[in-house]
């Protein structure tokens, strides 16, 4: 199989189900985005962290290429229920949900109490945390454009906005794990 199909030299593409749409389509951008994400958590798993941290980002960008595949599904061709066009994906659940959640409650004991906003960087770790954690608002807020025009499972929005809270309890973790310095944004007085 190539890699290259020239199907899309004119500026569409196929969803699931073979539907093709234009490239900009909110659902492009949705999954695209996604992809995005993945590709950034894979640059975390790569520096030099705990093996519970990779082992736990394994299972984020799995359930990514899961959620990916949702918004690149037609809408149309999921509904079919029977017949050879059926497209039969996985889905995101509630236990997804709950593993992100347990893992930050985790590492939250773990953390001092945080009191103020934090900027992001100390070491460039937690700053591709923080990074990864912007793409994944930007996916939320795409995906919740999506859901607006065409609905969507409701999970994969829930799943999206918690990932955005386990990144930055991961990048707090990460300065903690690296004696990195975190800078709390103390806002300044006005003088008006």
């Amino acid at each position: 199989m190539k890699i290259y199909t020239k199907t899309g030299d004119k500026g569409t593409t196929a969803l699931f189900g073979g539907t093709r749409v234009p490239k900009y389509h909110i659902r492009i951008d949705s999954y695209g985005t996604v992809d995005e994400l993945n590709s950034n958590l894979g640059l975390i798993r790569d520096q030099d962290i705990s093996e519970v941290h990779k082992k736990n980002l394994i299972n984020i960008q799995d359930k990514l290429f899961v959620l990916g595949a949702i918004l690149a599904t037609d809408p149309e061709k999921e509904k079919l229920k029977s017949g050879k066009d059926r497209l039969d994906i996985q889905r995101i659940s509630e236990e997804d949900i709950t593993f992100l959640e347990k893992q930050m409650d985790a590492m939250d004991e773990e953390l001092p109490q945080m009191t103020h906003f934090v900027l992001p960087g100390g070491h460039p770790t937690v700053s591709y945390c923080h990074i990864a954690r912007c793409v994944c608002r930007r996916a939320e807020r795409l995906a919740t454009l999506l859901h607006h025009e065409e609905p969507i499972d409701e999970l994969v929005l829930k799943y999206l906005n918690r990932l955005s809270d386990y990144l930055f309890v991961l990048a707090r973790k990460l300065t903690q794990e690296l004696q990195a310095e975190e800078i709390k944004w103390i806002p300044k007085k006005s003088n008006a």
